[in-house]
């Protein structure tokens, strides 16, 4: 199903019914893996937004929206969440990039649209999603630092601080969480890039915007958890920032590895996930 730009797609029907997955193609690095893994998840829409010179795998044909899209260009990802929020306003929305997972709690045998319907009956429009970076153990083997076989995450070295406004007051249920790759290595990572968490599983309203931080103009999206109790999180495990850290010429030269004690082989399944505390199921049993 190929669309000729994102208006048509966002004018097509596609957005009727959702969860909607919305992923930005910006290379041809694990396109089909990306796919699949949505694929899996049980959204009624995928759209991949795919710049020239892409194409998808003849098996997507019928399963996923192609939109002609330019990924790379100023302000990508939030022109185009933003005119779907503005399309379908109270469909559920998943952005990611290509080489980018989506797990949450029991996901390998609930769908997503299970985990969007309890978060409604919990009155919560947003799901805060980690990014957990995935890399190659041997880069050596694999230069890139992208390789499914031998992915690894970090184990342990993840923080958070209280997100302030411009007065410094605390924000009420909004904190920065950090760590990772962009931790490890963030001299490599301009400060507006070193954050790990995003909104990147919300239910649109009228008037909703993302911000190129990855915020939402309403502050409530922006939280972390209800006022009364915990909420359900989930992840994103991406290869994206190992990706990017091999490929810029100011970095790749001083990263021999990735490598270190707190490192551990990825094991795909979301329970490892749950078991090292980089999500949580709330009150999800």
């Amino acid at each position: 199903m190929r669309h000729d730009g994102l208006q048509s797609f966002a004018s097509s029907g596609a957005l009727e019914k959702g969860p909607v997955a919305l992923v930005l193609i910006e290379d041809e690095v694990e396109v089909a893996s990306t796919l699949r893994n949505l694929l899996v998840r049980g959204f009624r829409a995928i759209a991949a937004l795919v710049p020239d010179g892409i194409d998808l795998e003849p098996e997507f044909e019928t399963t996923i929206h192609q939109v002609s899209y330019n990924t790379l260009s100023e302000g990508a990802l939030t022109r185009a969440v933003n005119t779907c929020i503005a399309a379908a306003p109270k469909v559920w929305f998943h952005y990611c990039y290509n080489a980018e997972f989506l797990y949450y709690p029991f996901c390998e045998t609930r769908t997503v649209g299970e985990m969007t319907a309890f978060c409604i009956e919990e009155r919560r429009d947003t799901i805060l999603t980690y990014v957990i970076d995935l890399y190659a153990g041997d880069l050596a083997r694999c230069p890139s630092a992208v390789s499914i076989d031998d992915a690894h995450l970090d184990r342990s070295g993840y923080y958070a601080l209280n997100r302030t406004d411009r007065w410094n007051n605390h924000l009420d249920r909004q904190m920065d969480f950090f760590g990772g790759l962009r931790w490890r290595f963030e001299e490599h990572v301009p400060p507006a890039r070193r954050r790990i968490d995003r909104i990147s599983l919300f239910r649109a309203q009228p008037g909703l915007e993302l911000r190129e931080d990855h915020t939402f103009n309403i502050a409530e999206y922006n939280t972390f958890a209800s006022p009364w109790h915990h909420s359900l999180t989930a992840a994103v495990c991406s290869f994206r920032t190992a990706k990017a850290l091999k490929r810029n010429p100011g970095s790749t030269f001083d990263i021999h590895s990735f490598w270190w004690h707190n490192s551990v082989p990825f094991t795909w399944r979301s329970q490892q996930l749950l078991d090292l505390g980089l999500m949580e199921p709330g009150q999800w049993f």
